[in-house]
């Protein structure tokens, strides 16, 4: 019984995970499908691109807790069923996919860094809020969120190993989930990596060139026809 009540936990994370925040806030506040402008990417850094901070805030809040209450429901409903840290860890894991791959969008969604930082605060509030601080302190310094989101990602299941004995105990079932994360995280940012790469990446507020640089990078190069001799 224990495996039944781990698959249904497993199955209801993935569903959770699926709800696209992105889609459902921009629908129920009227603006456009985040997957029809910007970097089509339906998640809150693409929707705050509509113009709308608090719909930007409430899909980053909502992606978050989608990653988060999973976690924390296998923690504390799940001992009297069996349920463990294996369990916490694959619910966590399930509930990240179902935000890249999600069953009730077509599988289209998006990066997944809002509701793997619910999963991470899930497993422990410290572990979040080191990650998260990562992010602040790359974003700040750097102003591109990707790098952020990137540095984040890298440094998350270094992170968990290194204080583990210190502020939680390190599990392996968590740290292969965090490492299985954080490599979606960076595959899911190849793009970005490569606009890094090229100095055609947008800033964080960034106006002006960095908007000229990337509408630049969209439009194909035009050759000019040769005047012909009359």
């Amino acid at each position: 019984m224990p495996v039944v009540y781990s698959v249904l936990a497993v199955v209801a994370a993935y569903l959770l995970g699926s709800l696209s925040f992105a889609v459902i806030v921009t629908r129920v506040m009227g603006l456009s499908d985040p997957r029809t402008y910007g970097s089509k990417n339906p998640g809150a850094t693409n929707v705050l691109r509509s113009g709308s901070k608090a719909a930007a805030v409430v899909t980053l809040l909502l992606d978050a807790v989608k990653g988060w209450l999973p976690v924390v429901l296998v923690r504390w409903f799940g001992e009297p069923y069996g349920l463990g840290e294996g369990t916490v860890a694959l619910a966590g894991l399930a509930a990240f996919l179902g935000h890249l791959w999600p069953v009730f969008f077509r599988f289209e969604g998006g990066k997944g860094v809002a509701t793997a930082l619910g999963v991470l605060v899930g497993i422990s509030g410290w572990l979040g809020l080191a990650v998260a601080l990562v992010w602040l302190v790359v974003a700040a310094v750097s102003r591109y969120s990707s790098l952020a989101s990137l540095s984040a990602a890298v440094l998350a299941p270094v992170i968990y190993v290194l204080a583990g004995g210190l502020l939680w105990y390190s599990e392996r079932s968590i740290v292969a989930a965090i490492v299985v994360m954080s490599a979606l995280l960076v595959w899911r940012h190849k793009e970005n990596i490569t606009r890094l790469i090229q100095g055609k990446e947008s800033r964080l507020g960034g106006k002006g060139k960095d908007q000229a640089v990337a509408a630049s990078a969209a439009e194909p190069v035009q050759k000019k026809k040769p005047h012909k001799r009359h």
